[in-house]
């Protein structure tokens, strides 16, 4: 049983986070992270400068055609991402 002064790593780093102000900076990366899981490796190895500025995500595609693609997933794309980071950290997603 816990002590009620006791907290848990999580509740001390999101603390933490709060406190730093760097809780949107950690919640993008754990976007960028989750990339390769949620569009899969084959496009994941296709695209790259992936960043989240202002609530949305930026990627580059090395080929038009795989732009193309992504331009009718996007929405998919960001509902995903946002479920695997569990909040709603990007709400457009912008193809380069």
């Amino acid at each position: 049983m816990r002590n009620s002064s006791e907290i848990t790593i999580k509740e001390a780093l999101e603390q933490m986070f709060s406190d730093y102000r760097i809780s949107r900076k950690v919640d993008e990366a754990r976007v960028v992270s989750a990339w390769t899981q949620v569009a899969g490796k084959l496009i994941a190895r296709h695209t790259e400068k992936i960043y989240v500025k202002d609530q949305a995500l930026y990627v580059k595609a090395d080929n038009a055609a795989l732009k193309h693609e992504l331009s009718y997933h996007k929405t998919d794309l960001i509902r995903k991402l946002n479920k695997a980071v569990g909040k709603e950290v990007v709400k457009e997603m912008v193809l380069l």
